[in-house]
C-alpha cells in the first residue's frame, strides 16, 4: 500500500500556504511588513473580495459547505463571530435543493466553500442564494469551476492540483483563505499569518510513529477540543474514518460532557487537540473527567501546553505541536500532524490512502 500522493500533497503545504500568502502581499519573515492584504503581483485578491464585502456592509454570514470544506467552514464561523461581531451561520442545502425554500437573503453574505467546486448542491444553493439578494463568495481551489461562476465573487485556493483523495493542503489553504478574507473585511493587519509555512514545515518533521503504533488496530475512537481547534478534531476525525475505515466520533469537549462521555473508557482512544490560549483552558475540566473514566488519551499539544496539562492525564500520549502559535491561526498547523497520523495508520494497516475505498475526489452531492 503506497500513500505516496497524499504524504507528498501534505508535504506541499508550507508551499501552497506561502502561495496564498505572496496572494494577499505577505511575505515570509525578515520581508516586509505588508498587511493590507493587496496582492505583491498587482491584483487584487483576498483584498478585492474583501473590499466588495465591506461595501456591502452584510448584516449575517451564511456558509455553505460539505466534507472537509464544511469543517474548513465551521472554523471561518469562529474567526465571524470572534472578530467580526457578526452572527454566522453553516447552511443546510438541501433547504435550497430538496425542499425548494426561497428565504429573504438580503443583506446577507454568503460563502460557499468547495475544492472542486463541483458538488451540485453548494452550485445550485448559491445559485439561489445570489437571486434572493445575498452576496455570494466562492473559495475554491478551480478557478473555472461551476460554483465559481454561480458566484458573484471568487477566492482561488492557490493549492495547486491535489490527486490525493483524500484532501489535505486544500483544507489548510482553505482555512487560511477565510482567515484572510475576514482579517482583510475587518480591516486588519496580516501580519501574525506570515510565519505559518515555517511552522507548518516544523509540524512536518513531528514525531507520529509511535502513536500510530499505538493505535494501529484501533477500530474506534474519540476527537475533542474546544474553540477554533474544534474544526481540527471534526476533520482529523473524518480523515482516520476515511483512510483507516475506523469508526472516529469528533465533539466539541462541552458536547462530550453532555452525553457522550457515557461512551469513553479504555478501549476507545480520545484524540485531544489542546490549544495555548482559552480553548485549552476550556478543555481542561474535558481531560480530567476522561482521566476519571480511565479514557486513553493523547494530547495534540505544545509541549508547554502538554506539561502543563500532564497533571490532569498521567500516562497519556501525545503528538507535539510547535510553541508559540496564534491560537486563532493554530488550526492551519494543528492538522498537518493528524493527517499524517491518518496516513502512517491507514498504511500500517495495509491500505491505500491515496484511494480510499468507495469514494471519489468530487462528491456530487444533490
Amino acid at each position: 500500500m503506497t500513500g505516496d500522493l497524499m504524504r507528498a500533497e501534505i508535504a506541499e503545504q508550507p508551499e501552497s500556504l506561502e502561495r496564498l500568502l505572496r496572494s494577499a502581499g505577505i511575505t515570509g519573515p525578515g520581508g516586509p511588513a505588508v498587511g493590507d492584504g493587496t496582492a505583491s503581483d498587482g491584483t487584487a485578491g483576498v483584498a478585492g473580495v474583501a473590499t466588495r464585502v465591506r461595501e456591502a456592509a452584510p448584516r449575517f454570514v451564511l456558509l455553505a459547505a460539505r466534507g472537509t470544506s464544511d469543517h474548513a467552514a465551521l472554523y471561518a464561523k469562529y474567526v465571524v463571530e470572534t472578530t467580526l461581531g457578526l452572527p454566522c451561520g453553516l447552511v443546510s442545502t438541501s433547504v435550497y435543493t430538496t425542499y425548494d425554500a426561497r428565504p429573504d437573503l438580503t443583506g446577507v453574505l454568503w460563502i460557499a466553500v468547495s475544492q472542486s467546486g463541483g458538488s451540485p448542491d453548494l452550485v445550485e444553493s448559491t445559485r439561489r442564494a445570489r437571486a434572493a439578494g445575498a452576496l455570494t463568495v466562492a473559495l475554491t481551489n478551480t478557478e473555472a469551476s461551476p460554483l465559481a461562476a454561480a458566484a458573484e465573487l471568487h477566492v482561488d485556493l492557490l493549492a495547486g492540483p491535489e490527486r490525493s483523495v483524500a484532501a489535505t493542503k486544500t483544507y489548510t489553504s482553505s482555512l487560511l483563505a477565510l482567515w484572510l478574507l475576514v482579517r482583510s473585511w475587518a480591516g486588519l493587519g496580516l501580519e501574525a499569518a506570515r510565519d505559518l509555512p515555517r511552522q507548518v514545515a516544523e509540524a512536518l518533521t513531528v514525531d507520529v510513529g509511535e502513536v500510530a503504533s499505538r493505535y494501529r488496530f484501533v477500530d474506534k475512537l474519540v476527537t475533542t477540543s474546544r474553540g477554533y481547534a474544534y474544526p481540527t478534531a471534526r476533520e482529523a476525525a473524518l480523515k482516520l474514518m476515511e483512510t483507516c475505515y475506523l469508526s472516529a466520533h469528533a465533539y466539541s469537549g462541552a458536547d462530550l460532557l453532555h452525553g457522550p462521555l457515557a461512551m469513553v473508557d479504555q478501549d476507545r482512544p480520545v484524540l485531544a487537540v489542546v490549544p495555548d490560549g482559552p480553548g485549552g483552558r476550556a478543555l481542561e475540566p474535558v481531560l480530567e473527567a476522561l482521566q476519571e473514566r480511565g479514557a486513553d488519551v493523547c494530547l495534540v499539544a505544545p509541549p508547554s501546553v502538554a506539561d502543563r496539562v500532564g497533571s490532569l492525564t498521567p500516562g497519556a500520549a501525545s503528538i507535539a505541536l510547535p510553541e508559540g502559535l496564534d491560537e486563532q491561526l493554530a488550526p492551519i498547523v494543528q492538522i498537518v500532524p493528524l493527517q499524517r497520523l491518518a496516513c502512517a495508520m491507514a498504511v500500517g494497516r495495509g491500505l491505500d490512502p491515496d484511494q480510499p475505498r468507495g469514494l471519489l475526489k468530487v462528491t456530487k452531492t444533490t
